[in-house]
């Protein structure tokens, strides 16, 4: 879904799809198909002979044909608290029960205001419980913060299906209402943000690149298969397009040759920059090629800046620092390094000659003058 997003919310992080953390903690309705699908990882699909036993099988969520009063909405748990800048909706193969129109609402709430909500089971054909709806009502999620006002939608057809909405507030929220009028199908939700969250105790040891932590990726060399950002996203991923996979890249030698280190004597490699949620020390590094069994890099280099209050231009030169020096990988496996750097502020991953990185985890000390 890269290639489809709105230019301006490229270099946000996406805080509530599944791998994000983002998670379904309640809806009036799943009859047709279950919310869950709405902020599943993968691009929607459609499949023409596919039926349940309540109707036509819809990668989405689909709720049943209103016949009594009011209309349908959801709420979503986001990955972490943020800000959230902008929305995807996409209505992909939803061409005649598409919902019409939408509406987002949002709040930040607390550990205690969840246990507050009824137990979210995930079930087509069913709908909330008179009982469920009493107790989700507690919460006043009619009466949260609107940040998208009602909005017309458009069908799921290619040229129609993509409809992005920016949202103004600087406010930080943790949960959003998505409300459908009255009933119908949205296939995917994308909630594009900056993360917002709590600073570590100075002596913790945190993961400083995880995007729960507000890292983000501001530059990269290919992306044709998978998008360095899926890097930095809590968990293990589960397939291999949920990783960093660069395209085959064409100056490689017509005949590979190997060092006397063992590394591949290749002249071309592949990079991404990410700037740190927290600014500090690391200590540990994890890169991970699980689900990248024949297509893993050879080698992997991690170097680290500190720019104070600049950005990384891809114009200017940083002075990198090397942290991790070129290091063999292996095929679906941790690899772990230890390792002590200055202050640093961003790193550069290096893939030579090219391939898939699954996830990296930066394990550090947060600064605490900086912070």
């Amino acid at each position: 879904m890269i290639e489809s997003i709105k230019p301006g919310f490229v270099q946000l992080s996406e805080l509530g799809s599944t791998s994000a953390g983002g998670k379904v903690l309640f809806a009036t309705d799943d009859f047709f198909a279950a919310c869950e699908n709405m902020i599943s990882d993968t691009d929607p699909i459609f499949i023409a002979d596919k039926y349940t036993e309540f109707g036509k099988w819809m990668d989405g969520w689909e709720t049943r044909r209103k016949r009594v009063a009011g209309h349908d909405w959801c709420i979503l748990k986001l990955a972490t608290k943020c800000v959230i800048r902008g929305f995807l909706v996409d209505t992909a193969f939803f061409t005649g029960n598409y919902a019409p129109k939408y509406s987002i609402q949002a709040a930040c709430l607390s550990s205690e205001d969840e246990v507050s909500m009824p137990e979210r089971i995930e079930c087509i054909g069913s709908a909330c419980s008179e009982c469920d709806l009493k107790q989700i009502k507690k919460l006043k999620s009619d009466k949260w913060e609107e940040i998208v006002p009602i909005t017309a939608l458009q069908p799921g057809y290619e040229e129609t299906r993509h409809n992005f909405q920016k949202v103004l507030s600087d406010e930080a929220w943790t949960h959003i209402r998505v409300n459908i009028f009255p009933d119908g199908g949205i296939a995917r939700l994308r909630v594009f943000g900056e993360a917002k969250p709590e600073t570590p105790a100075y002596n913790e040891i945190v993961d400083l690149v995880s995007v729960v932590n507000g890292g983000y990726c501001v530059g990269f060399s290919n992306a044709h298969y998978g998008h360095p950002s899926n890097m930095i996203k809590p968990g293990k991923s589960k397939i291999m397009a949920d990783g960093w996979e660069t395209a085959r890249r064409l100056d490689r030698p017509t005949v590979i040759e190997v060092n006397a280190d063992g590394t591949l004597n290749v002249q071309g490699e592949e990079w991404a920059v990410f700037k740190l949620g927290f600014i500090g020390r690391i200590k540990k590094v994890c890169i991970d090629t699980t689900q990248f069994k024949g297509n893993f890099p050879d080698t992997v280099k991690i170097e680290g800046v500190y720019l104070g209050n600049a950005s990384w231009p891809e114009s200017k030169d940083a002075l990198w620092r090397l942290i991790i020096k070129p290091s063999k990988l292996t095929a679906n496996k941790e690899h772990w390094y230890s390792c002590d750097s200055d202050v640093t502020s961003h790193i550069k991953v290096t893939m030579a000659p090219d391939g898939g990185i699954s996830r990296i985890r930066i394990f550090g000390v947060v600064d605490s003058i900086i912070n």
